[in-house]
């Protein structure tokens, strides 16, 4: 009988140590929220394959339009013989994205490559090499979006040297005393003693900082970094890899803000569980590149594009921002109920918009000093009880919650109950 310690024995001898696993557990099968393992435990999931199944596992409107299309084809490339489902997804992008004007979207496979063909655009649109990201940011592992990427440990480590031209400022985080006056004094005192800013192509940023914590950007934030862009000629990039498509209660977390970007890189959710990421942006700006000078074999993969299709059919159709909504309420309301209780004073903070949360871990209240150990534990107890959590944070003392938007509001009340339970065998 294949068991999760059989595999996960193989797994060690074959798979490089570097590749995280959050849990030692195989997927046997998985349906909406919910995932089975090799030796039939069940699981409620509120990790969403790292926030990519905002639909769910398997949602029948997205397989099924995969099954049709693989019918028809599954490979031609984009760049050889062209086809309609690639045309079709950019053309819904387009008429989505916040903000006025024509609009042009190109796809990719990764979030990584979709940062990094973002940066090269504005590269080529303004003529100018630097960018400006920030602290806690998380933008991929390769070399230029682990550059960007503003946590060391484990991404930075060993790699150097990394790309040059790369600035980073304090991202506003109120709990952890970081106002939104001293990130844009921060930004100020980069352009005077680091770089000149009619060096700098574009800010990037999250609007709400996914490794980093589940930290929301203060919309007066976004919206001084936008009038300081237009004051320079810098584009601004919103990387709406882990915020996009409902999860966030609007369509696009940049929405909360008010603030219309430049360029937006998109994945995860889109796919519904197939691979595909995009680069979305004002048409001025996208068409900047020579033919041949963007693209890929596999980017836009048909298959892809029809999953992503599908998706935005079923968001549209089953309402899941409004959805985000109800079930962030749903977790928002135990998360306070729980902090409230003595015997869980190690809830430093609770946070995030709509369905995209985070409870911060500390060893006290008053001191915040944050607790790694206990928040590793808790996960794992998490794991042992039927619950898929995982972590976030620049200390590693967050907890994150990204449940599926059509998982059923009972199986959302009973992953908490499993959350909860968990937590207090641990610190009673």
């Amino acid at each position: 009988m294949t068991t999760n310690t059989s595999l996960q024995e193989r797994r060690e001898a074959a798979v490089p140590r570097g590749l995280f696993t959050n849990q030692p557990v195989y997927a046997a099968k998985a349906l909406n929220g919910e995932i089975w393992d090799v030796e039939g435990k069940r699981y409620i999931d509120f990790a969403s394959g790292i926030a990519v199944l905002a639909t769910g596992h398997r949602h029948p409107k997205v397989i099924a339009a995969v099954k049709d299309q693989i019918d028809n084809y599954a490979h031609v490339c984009i760049q050889v013989t062209p086809y309609e489902p690639y045309v079709k997804l950019a053309e819904r992008l387009n008429a989505l994205m916040p903000g006025p004007g024509p609009k042009k979207s190109l796809f990719l496979n990764s979030g990584a490559e979709a940062v990094e063909n973002a940066i090269k655009i504005a590269r080529i649109a303004t003529g100018r090499p630097a960018v400006v990201a920030f602290t806690g940011a998380f933008h991929g592992r390769t070399l230029l979006t682990v550059a960007l990427t503003g946590k060391v440990a484990p991404y930075k480590l060993g790699v150097a040297p990394l790309p040059g031209d790369i600035y980073h400022v304090p991202f506003p985080d109120a709990y952890h005393g970081i106002s939104v006056e001293q990130s844009l004094k921060a930004i100020d005192t980069l352009f005077r003693s680091d770089v000149d800013p009619n060096r700098v192509c574009a800010f990037i940023v999250e609007p709400v900082q996914g490794e980093g914590g589940f930290n929301p950007v203060p919309p007066e934030f976004m919206q001084a970094l936008r009038k300081i862009c237009d004051a320079h000629g810098i584009l601004l990039i919103v990387d709406e890899i882990q915020t996009g498509f409902g999860r966030t209660g609007k369509l696009f977390a940049v929405e909360h803000t008010g603030v219309a970007p430049d360029m937006m890189t998109v994945a995860k959710s889109l796919g519904g569980g197939f691979p595909i990421s995009g680069v979305v942006g004002k048409a001025e700006v996208m068409d900047n590149p020579q033919v041949g000078a963007i693209g890929g074999t596999y980017g836009g993969n048909p298959l892809s594009c029809a999953a992503a299709l599908a998706v935005l059919d079923v968001i549209e159709e089953e309402k899941l921002v409004e959805r985000a909504k109800t079930i962030g309420g749903i977790i928002t309301g135990r998360l306070k109920a729980m902090a409230a209780k003595n015997e869980f004073a190690c809830i430093g903070d609770i946070r995030g918009l709509g369905a995209m949360l985070a409870m911060e871990l500390v060893k006290d209240r008053v001191t915040r000093e944050p607790d790694p150990d206990l928040t590793k534990a808790l996960v794992a107890k998490a794991a042992e009880n039927g619950l898929m959590v995982l972590t976030c944070g620049v200390y590693g003392n967050a907890v994150r919650f990204l449940p599926a938007l059509t998982m059923p509001e009972e199986q959302v009340k009973e992953g908490m109950d499993i959350l909860e339970n968990a937590l207090a065998e641990l610190v009673g």
